[in-house]
């Protein structure tokens, strides 16, 4: 069942039971516990890449090929996440970005990276302004954001500094989601704001224009977009569940770079945005196909997440930085692979 989360919801915990702990299944095991399905709670990110692909795994069905009755939750902001990991209204996070759980676990929270997801920034700065061309234009603009420290801002922040863009004298507005942000830009509520890349090909449909210098997926390629977390009892009670979800997603990832995955790609954009133009179903597909910005063989490395960290330092929201012992957990995705064979 695919769900947008309410904020009631997802910040009350909710219990569960804890599931059977097979790290690898032979066939046979696993054709028994598809026979006794798990349930699985999934919070990830709202974009609109996001939803497509929530969608494109409910009509492949391939959670339910790993023996597992999945909840999908779209939630707009990654802090709600984190606070419904940390309260157990939900089990995993697979497709979200995770740079604010580093000071949390810094802080104490017991929280654990498990794998990568989408590796590049899938987003772009667009403006409305004819005035505005280049990044420096928008010293002493508004620019619509996410919420201070969430993903789009600290992706704004850090293209901008990228290009030694004075950004005290910038506006930053707590919008939404980055289709939120782009109906803010086009409507000139904000002066610019980070929206889909994939717009970038035919952005003056959408009454906007591309920003030089603003396509993160080329600008920010160090910048880890989204991952699978969770929390460390989750693993302890819930490692089989969690093994075979990283499964089920490392399988979309591959399917969805495949060029053979098109027809069904466009059957679950057609069926999540309805209203969309067939030129913006085809620019999501190239950004797919020409970036191809999925972590098919679910690893982070040690480099990408000290990254992440040296940023957090930079923003003075991460004290130091962590051993990666201590923020992440790979040997559920090295199970998830196994499973794949």
């Amino acid at each position: 069942m695919h769900r947008t989360l309410s904020r009631r919801e997802l910040l009350l915990g909710v219990s569960g039971a804890a599931l059977l702990n097979t790290p690898l299944m032979s066939p046979p095991m696993a054709a028994q516990m598809a026979a006794k399905p798990v349930g699985i709670k999934i919070a990830n990110a709202t974009g609109g890449l996001n939803l497509t692909m929530n969608e494109l795994m409910r009509q492949q069905q391939f959670l339910e090929s790993f023996g597992l009755v999945p909840e999908v939750m779209g939630v707009a902001d990654g802090t709600r996440i984190l606070g419904g990991l940390v309260s157990r209204s939900v089990d995993i996070s697979t497709m979200s970005g995770f740079g604010q759980a580093f000071p949390a676990i810094e802080r104490g929270a017991p929280i654990k990276i498990l794998a990568g997801g989408a590796l590049l920034p899938g987003l772009a700065l667009f403006t409305a302004k004819p005035g505005i061309a280049t990044l420096k234009d928008l010293e002493g603009k508004t620019v619509g954001s996410g919420s201070i420290g969430a993903l789009i801002y600290q992706l704004t922040m850090v293209l901008l500094q990228k290009y030694r863009v004075n950004t005290a004298g910038i506006r930053f507005v707590n919008v939404g989601s980055s289709a939120d942000i782009l109906r803010a830009v086009a409507a000139g509520t904000v002066d610019a704001g980070a929206a889909d890349a994939a717009l970038i090909e035919h952005a003056s449909e959408h009454g906007v224009h591309p920003i030089e210098h603003g396509d993160m997926s080329v600008e920010l390629k160090e910048y880890t977009f989204q991952g699978a977390w969770t929390v460390a009892r989750n693993i302890e009670s819930e490692r089989d569940a969690l093994v075979r979800t990283l499964a089920a997603y490392a399988k979309l990832y591959r399917f969805v770079q495949d060029p053979a995955s098109r027809d069904a790609f466009f059957r679950a954009r057609r069926a999540v945005f309805a209203g969309a133009s067939e030129k913006d179903n085809q620019a999501q597909w190239n950004y797919i196909q020409t970036y191809k910005p999925f972590a098919v063989d679910l690893a982070l490395s040690l480099e990408r997440l000290r990254y992440m960290q040296e940023l957090n330092v930079s923003f003075n929201v991460q004290k130091q930085i962590l051993p990666f012992e201590r923020v992440a957990d790979m040997s559920l995705a090295v199970d998830a692979l196994r499973m794949l064979k």
